[in-house]
């Protein structure tokens, strides 16, 4: 059996130092924020290249809270993509503002910047670029846009732990940057946690007492805020994990290397990495049109894989009141309908990758006899 993550792997190369952490945590009986929390996010802040890091409970509640510090409301409008996971989109539905896709670059699967402009109106107010699977939006046209036009820049950065663009790290080129912890991330907790990262001081102030009540000392609350406070035990995890990030990115990359090199000459395309760029492969995407029959067929075989993700937000049940019909974004749609994720962890064995490619030549090859549809390259419009 392959699997498509081993966190047991990869708790065994730790165990010892993590379980210190926690002890250490036990020990201090300081549960919730505390000097754990300070010390990881000052930590994290510096991976990213930024001056202050604020703990949050989850990936989603960075989002959130980053839409209010930016005085995000009722009324406004953010603009994102509708190929992501639902999170996103359901941060600007709790700040009370409403979301406005636009559709993917078919190659990158991140917002195109060349549709941005469009969907810019007098109630615009951010715009939230995707770094998806790993690898950053096309931040230069973005950023110039949103700078030209007043709008705030929020990253969801929650796929993107150490990802890079033109030098700089995800998280790094907006107002704000947001980071998610949950387990299966490049960087997971033992539970969940969030973070947002930024260099404006006054930014780092409101999201901290948003994080906490809206209290800046204890009782006095300024804002109305939440209960949105990260764990002192899953920071210190995160600690311990954030020292080996590095060396896992690099061998998530390795690992991405040689899945191309096996794949070369073959049906399957390899997903595409910015040449200005680093991907860290938080997700390795492939396309077929035969999804189902694929997925079906390699699982049949052990190996297990995921589908990131199968329907686009706005053709959720959860989202029809955006009022978006099939056909409005048509790479997102056709990407939902063809993505496919292979295995990729930082221990991922090349025989496994092997077993992996040897795998899907032979399901490829079936379909193909069979007439059935062949794995998809997507095409630039």
């Amino acid at each position: 059996m392959i699997p498509f993550v081993d966190l047991r792997a990869q708790y065994q190369s730790i165990k010892a130092e993590v379980d210190e952490a926690v002890h250490r945590v036990l020990d201090s009986c300081q549960f919730t924020l505390g000097p754990e929390v300070e010390a990881f996010e000052n930590e994290f802040a510096a991976f990213c290249g930024r001056r202050y890091g604020i703990g949050v409970n989850t990936g989603t509640s960075a989002l959130h809270l980053s839409l209010l510090a930016a005085g995000i409301g009722p009324g406004d409008e953010v603009i994102t993509s509708p190929f992501t996971f639902v999170a996103t989109v359901a941060a600007i539905h709790y700040a009370g503002a409403r979301t406005v896709f636009v559709d993917i670059d078919p190659e990158l699967y991140t917002l195109d910047p060349a549709r941005l402009e469009a969907a810019i109106t007098p109630r615009t107010k951010a715009v939230i670029p995707i770094h998806l699977y790993g690898q950053t939006a096309d931040m230069a046209p973005i950023l110039e846009i949103a700078r030209r036009r007043g709008l705030a820049v929020i990253e969801d950065a929650c796929q993107a732990h150490g990802a890079e663009y033109r030098g700089a790290r995800a998280g790094a080129m907006g107002e704000m940057g947001c980071f998610s912890f949950y387990p299966g991330k490049n960087l997971g907790a033992y539970g969940e946690g969030g973070m947002v990262v930024t260099d404006d001081p006054d930014l780092a102030r409101s999201l901290r007492m948003y994080r906490d009540w809206g209290a800046e000392t204890k009782y006095h609350h300024v804002l109305k805020g939440y209960n949105y406070r990260l764990e002192a035990l899953q920071a210190a995890v995160l600690r311990v994990k954030l020292k080996r990030l590095e060396a896992w990115t690099e061998a998530r990359r390795q690992a991405a290397r040689r899945y191309a090199e096996l794949f070369a000459g073959g049906p399957i395309t390899p997903p595409l990495e910015r040449s200005d760029g680093r991907h860290v492969y938080h997700v390795y995407a492939i396309r077929t049109d035969a999804r189902a029959q694929v997925q079906a067929a390699l699982a049949a075989r052990g190996i297990h894989t995921g589908v990131h993700y199968p329907f686009p937000i706005h053709l959720l049940p959860a989202y029809a009141d955006l009022g978006y019909a099939a056909g409005a974004f048509p790479h997102a749609e056709l990407a939902a309908a063809q993505e496919l994720s292979l295995p990729m962890y930082p221990e991922l064995t090349s025989e496994a990758q092997a077993q992996v490619a040897d795998a899907l030549g032979e399901i490829t090859a079936d379909l193909s006899r069979n007439g059935h549809a062949s794995p998809a390259t997507p095409q630039r419009a």
